[in-house]
């Protein structure tokens, strides 16, 4: 573990110790109730304390869909960047960077100095991030090329930068990844060269052995298992088949074909990220647990291990030195142990063997028994689809547009580009999904003005998606927004956006898993709103976040949020939620932008320390000028 920012708050709201911080915040917000002829608003505050672990993990990071485009470009970047490479262009000399991540690449505010001017940091200063640098990284993927090979095929990495990487990506292989014909495009299948054989079932165990042997050859703490391979067509929820954690894992063992690989691959990253975990808070023996589990390759001896370190708060997945034969307990004697006090070491061993899955395509990778699954596990999942150009895009304008009282008629988004995920949305089935995605982010914001729009009323919107295998990766996407403003006229805004799709959605990824996993290591616990220094209190009284991480969605097209709560689009708002998240658990109170130390003269004396300078009149400045 690594303690990796400096920042201080002083206030008697903030206590630090070795392995946490914590703070005291009072998040406000009101309850709005209409009556008849009147609109009824009450001011509502809810005191919380938030406990953020400082200890940075061991990290790891398994991308599905590793050998393609997003997933070499992702290896050589973080490669690149750990090496400090840098390579000759027609252009000159270039060097590594992170420029699209808000992690490495963005500031924020965090206050203003003596001099009344805003001050900022990068956001990963905030709270104890992990470093790009120390990210270990593996994967699956359908292809058997190796890294550098995949990297080559992509066109994506410049020649010199691909020559310097070589031999480190040409050592690295993914592993076979589940194929099924049924949910991708059938143009993919002179690629599927390296799959897992066998019934959903077995897959579902193999992708489990992969995770587990990642994490113990690697010694980690936490994983996140990311999907970046090609979109899959929608599923279809059937029930009791992918609307229970039950019925999910009753149709996995009957091989049910509407389960798709995506969610295979979920399931098992949500069972290792929380099996020993689910039977140690359910009071199973050690021997219990090896029965159950005896066909996921873990021992009596492995469960045993487990278990006595899990109650000696022994949460590191280091091998330690051994001194003698280790020291063997009876089932009854380590219940006896265990029973002693379960909850002081939930929360802690639920962080530190994490392994959350994110979903970076717009299928429905994560149906409600994946959801049901993980909240039983104590382990987290996020989704859909990573946003990066025109979709990022469109949440800024609509949101611009419907915010200055004008109103978007007709939204027409048209793309064509030339990567293996144009190849793959050039079928049918598969655009679907990514037709869906891209559509609906713009629903939030019209529904949040009714001045505008009626009931159900919404803009007409259409996204087209080409495959022209020229452009390559350089994606070109053509956007057109009409609005209707005064007096029914109307204003029309054409935007022409070219980038190089992979070089903008690999800084998502990598916010997604640094984010994510920082997002792991926070929780909540009820306070009193007249508290001023944090109680630590008991382990029991404490709670993550959902394990949805909907905090994600400024990164990710159609945000999955938990069950019965809103879908926020807008981008703006969703920056904001990650910024505020971040500052209250530093009891920092949310940026409002008012300025108000800028704006009424008693602040602005108060704020700077001396008066502000006498406003001038326009006739003094035409004198100071030298004007007559």
């Amino acid at each position: 573990m690594e303690f990796n920012t400096n920042l201080l708050v002083q206030s008697p709201k903030v206590k630090y110790t070795d392995n946490y911080i914590y703070s005291n915040f009072v998040y406000e917000d009101a309850l709005v109730v209409k009556n008849e002829d009147q609109i009824v608003v009450k001011p509502n505050s809810t005191a919380l304390t938030i406990r953020t672990d400082r200890r940075v993990p061991k990290f790891g990071v398994m991308l599905i869909g590793w050998g393609g485009n997003n997933g070499s470009t992702f290896t050589a970047a973080v490669l690149a960047n750990r090496h400090q490479l840098s390579w000759n262009t027609k252009n000159g000399k270039l060097n590594s960077n992170w420029y699209g991540s808000i992690t490495q690449a963005s500031t924020v505010r965090l206050g203003i100095d003596k001099s009344g001017n805003d001050h900022y940091l990068p956001l990963s200063s905030l709270l104890p991030m992990v470093h790009p640098d120390d990210i270990v990284i593996d994967g699956w993927d359908i292809s058997s090329l190796n890294l550098y090979d995949s990297m080559v095929r992509a066109k994506v990495i410049e020649y010199e930068l691909q020559q310097k990487l070589k031999k480190e990506m040409s050592a690295m292989k993914p592993r076979p990844a589940i194929y099924d014909p049924d949910f991708i495009a059938a143009n993919q299948s002179d690629r599927a060269t390296n799959l897992i054989r066998g019934t959903r079932y077995e897959q579902y165990l193999q992708v489990r052995a992969d995770i587990r042997d990642f994490r113990e050859r690697n010694k980690l703490d936490s994983i996140i298992v990311l999907w970046t391979a090609n979109t899959e067509r929608f599923c279809e929820i059937r029930p009791g088949v992918h609307d229970t954690s039950a019925g999910l894992e009753k149709a996995l063992r009957d091989n049910e074909p509407e389960i798709s690989p995506s969610t295979i691959f979920a399931l098992a990253s949500v069972d290792e990220g929380g099996i020993l975990l689910h039977y140690f808070t359910q009071k199973k023996s050690a021997a219990e647990a090896h029965r159950i589990l005896a066909d996921n390759a873990l021992s009596d001896t492995t469960c045993k291990d487990w278990f006595r370190r899990f109650k000696n708060n022994d949460f590191q997945l280091e091998d330690k030195e051994c001194f003698g034969a280790p020291k063997k307990f009876e089932d009854e004697k380590l219940e006896e142990l265990l029973d002693q006090d379960r909850c002081q070491t939930l929360t802690e061993f639920g962080k530190t063997l994490q392994c959350t899955y994110i979903n970076g395509s717009p299928q429905n990778t994560i149906v409600p028994g994946v959801v049901e699954r993980a909240e039983k596990h104590g382990v987290f999942v996020a989704g859909d689809d990573f946003k990066s150009g025109q979709t990022k895009l469109k949440s800024v304008l609509v949101d611009f547009l419907v915010s200055a009282g004008l109103k978007p008629v007709s939204i027409v988004s048209y793309n064509h580009l030339g990567n293996n995920d144009g190849k793959n949305l050039s079928a049918p089935k598969q655009f679907r999904s990514k037709e869906i995605t891209k559509s609906n982010v713009v629903d939030d914001v019209v529904e949040s003005n009714p001045l505008l729009y009626a009931p159900g009323e919404k803009p007409d919107h259409v996204v087209v998606i080409k495959y022209v295998p020229y452009v390559g990766d350089s994606k070109r996407a053509m956007d057109e927004y009409t609005s209707e403003i005064l007096m029914h006229g109307t204003n029309t805004i054409v935007v022409h956006n070219t980038c190089e799709d992979s070089l903008l959605a690999v800084p998502l990824m990598l916010d997604l898993v640094i984010l994510g996993e920082l997002l792991t290591r926070i929780s909540f616990k009820p306070a009193a709103l007249e508290e001023q220094v944090p109680v630590e209190g008991k382990e029991e009284d404490w709670c993550s976040m959902h394990a949805v991480l909907s905090p994600l969605a400024y990164l990710l097209k159609a945000p999955l949020v938990p069950p019965r709560t809103p879908v926020v689009n807008a981008l703006f708002k969703q920056r904001a939620c990650i910024e505020n998240i971040l500052r209250a658990c530093l009891s920092l109170p949310p940026n409002n932008h008012m300025q108000l130390e800028h704006k009424v003269p008693f602040l602005m004396t108060s704020a700077v320390g001396e008066a502000p300078p006498a406003k001038r009149t326009r006739h003094q400045h035409s004198q100071a000028n030298g004007d007559h």
